[in-house]
Formats: C-alpha cells, sequence, structure tokens
C-alpha cells in the first residue's frame, strides 16, 4: 500500500515533478529528460497504469483520495495530499480534476517495429499543437489506425494535454519517432506500405477514390496546422489525396481531417 503523506509546503522537493506544468518549454525539455510524464484525472491515470507505466508518485487533493483509493492501496509510490490551493501554487493552474500522477517513460519502438504488424499506419508531420496531437491519436485509436509514425518535430504525445484531449488514446496506439524525415519515409515503403499524403494539390484523388484502391498496407500523411504538408513529404509519397469540401471550405482542421481519413479508409478490407 502507498504512503498517504499530506504536504502544506508548495516548496517540498517531493512535489518536484508537478511544478509549474504550464511552462510549456521547461516540461518539454524536463520531462523528457527526467524519464516522466504527468498523467491528469482519474481515468487517464487508470489507462496510463493499465498500458504499463510505472507511476513514481501521485499528487490528490482530498476528495479524490477515496475516489483513487484502489490504486493507492496497491501503489508502491508515494501518495501525497494537497490543498486544492497548494495543488494550483505548484502546478501553475486550477486542477480541477484534482488528481495528477507522475508516470515513468518507456523507451520508444524503431519505426520498423511498429510497422511489422500494422496494415493501417498514421505520420504526423510536424503537428506541434499538442490538442491537436492528442486529438488525432484519440482518432486513430477509435477507427482502427494500427500504429502512428512522427516526424522529428512532432509534439510530445506524453505531453499533459496531449495525454488529457487524448483521453489516454496516447496509451493504446504503438507510436515511434522518425530520427530524419523525409529521408525516413523508404521505411515505410520497405515495410510494403503505400504512403498517401493528404492535401489539397489539384493531382489529388478523393478520399473515397483512394479506399476503393483497397491498398493492403496504407499510411496516411497529415501535415502540420495551417501549413500541411510540406513539399518534400508529398514529394515522397504515392498518392496525394483530399477530402471534398463543400460551401466555399478548403480545408478542415488537421485533427477532424484525420477522424475523416481513418474512418473511411481504416474500414477498408
Amino acid at each position: 500500500m502507498a504512503e498517504l503523506i499530506t504536504i502544506t509546503d508548495p516548496d517540498d522537493p517531493r512535489l518536484h515533478d508537478y511544478t509549474n506544468l504550464t511552462d510549456v518549454e521547461l516540461r518539454r525539455r524536463r520531462e523528457p529528460a527526467e524519464g516522466l510524464f504527468i498523467a491528469e484525472g482519474e481515468k487517464v491515470i487508470r489507462r496510463a497504469r493499465s498500458a504499463g507505466y510505472g507511476t513514481r508518485s501521485m499528487l490528490l487533493t482530498p476528495k479524490w483520495t477515496e475516489v483513487m483509493r484502489d490504486v493507492i492501496d496497491e501503489l508502491p509510490a508515494p501518495v501525497y495530499c494537497v490543498s486544492p490551493e497548494l495543488a494550483e501554487r505548484v502546478t501553475g493552474y486550477h486542477v480541477h480534476r484534482g488528481a495528477l500522477a507522475s508516470m515513468g517513460r518507456k523507451p520508444l519502438p524503431t519505426a520498423a517495429e511498429v510497422l511489422a504488424p500494422a496494415r493501417r499506419v498514421a505520420v504526423f508531420e510536424d503537428m506541434v499543437d499538442h490538442s491537436n496531437l492528442g486529438a488525432a491519436f484519440r482518432n486513430a485509436a477509435a477507427l482502427g489506425v494500427d500504429a502512428v509514425l512522427l516526424t522529428p518535430r512532432c509534439a510530445d504525445p506524453l505531453y499533459r494535454r496531449a495525454v488529457k484531449v487524448s483521453m489516454g488514446a496516447v496509451f493504446s496506439v504503438p507510436y515511434a519517432r522518425f530520427d530524419s524525415w523525409p529521408q525516413d519515409a523508404g521505411t515505410l515503403h520497405e515495410a510494403g506500405f503505400v504512403i498517401a499524403a493528404l492535401c489539397l494539390g489539384p493531382d489529388s484523388i478523393t478520399l473515397d477514390e483512394l479506399a476503393a484502391e483497397h491498398h493492403e498496407k496504407l499510411a496516411l500523411m497529415l501535415g502540420t496546422e495551417g501549413d500541411g504538408l510540406s513539399r518534400a513529404a508529398m514529394n515522397a509519397a504515392d498518392k496525394l489525396v483530399r477530402i471534398p469540401m463543400s460551401a466555399g471550405i478548403d480545408s478542415l482542421n488537421v485533427a477532424a481531417a484525420s477522424a475523416v481519413a481513418f474512418y473511411v479508409t481504416c474500414r477498408t478490407p
């Protein structure tokens, strides 16, 4: 059983993992370097634990100690109980769900390892918005994507905001990060994947036309917010694909586009 420890000092060094959670640049440097990430909310914490991530500690406000009692009872790590006011001072925001956990990261697999058993994969190029990345991971998990590949500049799927928006779906979809891009696009071809780039190009086919081709292995590439895919990524693709638009709208938000693309292509045999 974990030890339940009441803390009243916001500068207590035992709370180090939870300090300044709203400082994105600081946390982006600290968390991977220290081998941790933050899970927020009961469901996300439970899903992280179910996915095999080890718990370094938990930070709970009093009303959440009973909700999380079963986790506390089996946890070897310390559980810190703090007031809502102290939690806000430490983290930098109002922790309205009242439950945070510092979790240990796992080593990432290689691209080849996640591609080996897959038939439908997503490639996210330079997707830097954590909310969009979290939503895209949730779409991937819900709609049958087998794995996700990230380019080197892509945001961290285990950053707190991405994990929260995904509702823990980042724990259920295997993912890897390319070392270089678009040079590593060749890894997809070596694994037998047809690469389809979602873009607005005049030579693009529709998503329905792509689905009708019934590719055994298909990789869907989606680009960064605003600019979309780079020219180099599109040159590496085998197909240029578009989602037909109406009412004078030229494109969808990348997370919304991923949902449409996954739904249409991942249910084809």
